[in-house]
């Protein structure tokens, strides 16, 4: 398997989750087991290459990005786009909603930090 960004370690996170880092979209989000660690920085950094516009936070432990509308209503629409595929994963963002404007924020909960789930998930929302 090829890597647009890979680096051996995140090879190694990948195949534990069963995902594809250059394909993140097709995956689909697990629940995380009790004792699994969160991405660590260096693959989150890697990570977040393959998916157009999100920004890591400096602890990497979320994943967010900030998406623009011409009104509410289709900010709206987007949003509720976005609890769709979540429900269907079985994963959710924080949402916030504003006029024109949706922002994402990715991270799981139950490891304090970002797993593949949250790559997953982004991948999905920005094919909407």
């Amino acid at each position: 398997m090829s890597f647009k960004y890979g680096i051996f370690i995140c090879y190694n996170l990948c195949m534990d989750q069963n995902y594809d880092p250059n394909n993140l979209s097709a995956g689909h989000c697990v629940p995380c087991e009790g004792g699994t660690l969160p991405i660590d920085k260096i693959s989150a950094e890697v990570l977040i290459k393959n998916i157009s516009g999100w920004m890591l936070s400096d602890d990497a432990k979320t994943i967010s990005k900030e998406f623009k509308f011409p009104d509410f209503k289709t900010a709206l629409e987007f949003t509720n786009k976005v609890g769709a595929i979540a429900e269907s994963e079985g994963h959710h963002p924080d949402i916030s909603l504003g006029w024109g404007n949706v922002k994402i924020s990715l991270s799981t909960h139950a490891i304090d930090g970002l797993s593949g789930n949250d790559f997953i998930l982004a991948a999905k929302i920005d094919e909407i």
